[in-house]
């Protein structure tokens, strides 16, 4: 499927129309979070903008077929586990144009002290030696009209990466831009290595059709912009840029991509606007987490009835996890569960199934009135957690993570912790 075809069966979709200043598609992201979205006619000519088309769970959830949570998790968590194969497909380049620099693309700046235009929500699908491919986000930014900066972290890319320039050998790429948010939610998940993301998404999907490019890489079939490339041994400054968490990201030598084609669908291409930190950002880079903390909380504290990691947090440094006890301890092994799961969680908060873990005022409620320190509140010392907590001790995320228990004692009357309420 077409980008655009999802984006015109979308209700609540708001057009807007040029001229369209440095930072204005920014603001309206912002501005339309969790209540419409926007479609920028001609951002530049050929082109459509999008987003926030995936900035709630009700988005995600009717891409999913789902209706609530636990569904939503278990669908995920089964294609991870086991993804169906991509078709290939050989006869696609007449439904593509090509375009000579990657400054013809309607790449845009987000905040104030970026240094360059980025493409925020591009799914960049390698090749490693052993055959095994890789799809993931990341973020991906001109530094000529054929080479690129790439942002690459510690996982599976940056492991193909490092084990091909060893060998003196560079990395098929191809970067698409413009896809299904079930194709990126796909591709932010975390299988095991040699596990194809795309394959993720095709089982989310029902099949999915993949290009074949030259370089040996492939990209989901009718994305909006396929940039292929290899990764190369060169590098290049990249950033600063805004990540999840809201503040900007240090610069770092990163690796260059040389470009070698830049494919634009002849129709008219929509692409993907996806503000950092913004709720998109959030939903698509926890949303896995988020079931897999699910799981292993349900492992041990059956009673789960929601998990949260939540807005305040970034959808990935702080989790609230509503439980029923049934015995003292239970709501410390959530915790402790949370924290094998996601090792980059640094708070996690155990609160009673009557407070919503989406209402920030009930969970602080619960913490001053359920709370008791001294038996309820722990700290795990130096432990790995995120590179993007500001106050990490070194660059790998070394840091001290804290749990809190703010579930009722059971051994107190429950009724000096029932909740006043007025009756219809």
């Amino acid at each position: 499927m077409r980008l655009s075809d999802l984006v015109n069966n979308l209700p609540g979709s708001q057009i807007y129309n040029p001229p369209y200043g440095e930072f204005t598609i920014a603001r309206i992201l912002r501005e339309t979070e969790g209540r419409s979205t926007p479609v920028f006619r001609e951002v530049k000519p050929g082109y459509v903008g999008v987003g926030n088309i995936v900035d709630t769970r009700l988005k995600l959830y009717r891409y999913l077929g789902v209706g609530r949570d636990e569904e939503a998790y278990q669908k995920l968590l089964a294609a991870v586990e086991s993804p169906a194969s991509v078709e290939r497909v050989s006869t696609w380049r007449d439904l593509y144009r090509t375009v000579d620099s990657l400054y013809e693309l309607p790449m845009v700046r987000y905040y104030e002290k970026e240094a360059r235009p980025y493409i925020t929500s591009g799914v960049v699908v390698g090749l490693g030696l052993d055959g095994v491919y890789n799809a993931s986000i990341h973020r991906f930014s001109p530094v000529g009209g054929r080479k690129a900066v790439v942002r690459l972290v510690p996982r599976h890319l940056h492991h193909i990466y490092k084990t091909s320039v060893a060998r003196g050998r560079e990395v098929p790429v191809a970067v698409a831009w413009g896809v299904h948010p079930l194709v990126l939610l796909a591709a932010a998940t975390s299988p095991p290595y040699g596990v194809f993301e795309l394959g993720v998404a095709a089982r989310l999907l029902g099949g999915l059709k993949v290009m074949e490019l030259d370089n040996g890489a492939v990209a989901p079939f009718l994305s909006s912009v396929v940039i292929e490339g290899f990764l190369t041994s060169e590098q290049a400054e990249e950033g600063p840029f805004v990540d999840i968490v809201g503040v900007y990201d240090r610069v770092r030598l990163q690796p260059v991509v040389r470009v070698e084609r830049i494919y634009v669908l002849r129709e008219e291409a929509y692409v993907h606007y996806l503000l950092p930190a913004g709720s998109e950002h959030m939903l698509l880079m926890g949303f896995e987490r988020e079931a897999k903390i699910w799981r292993a909380v349900k492992s041990v504290a059956p009673m789960v009835r929601k998990v949260r990691l939540t807005k305040g947090g970034f959808g990935w440094l702080v989790a609230v996890i509503s439980l029923d006890k049934s015995v003292e301890g239970d709501a410390k092994n959530a915790l402790l569960a949370a924290f094998a799961v996601h090792p980059s969680l640094k708070i996690a908060i155990a609160v009673d199934s009557d407070v919503d873990p989406d209402n920030p005022v009930e969970v602080e409620w619960a913490v001053a009135t359920r709370l008791r320190a001294d038996r309820g509140l722990f700290v795990i010392p130096y432990v790995r957690g995120s590179t993007l907590d500001p106050v990490a001790l070194n660059e790998e995320g070394l840091t001290h993570k804290v749990g809190i228990d703010a579930t009722r004692p059971l051994d107190v009357d429950p009724v000096l912790f029932e909740r006043a309420r007025i009756p219809e």
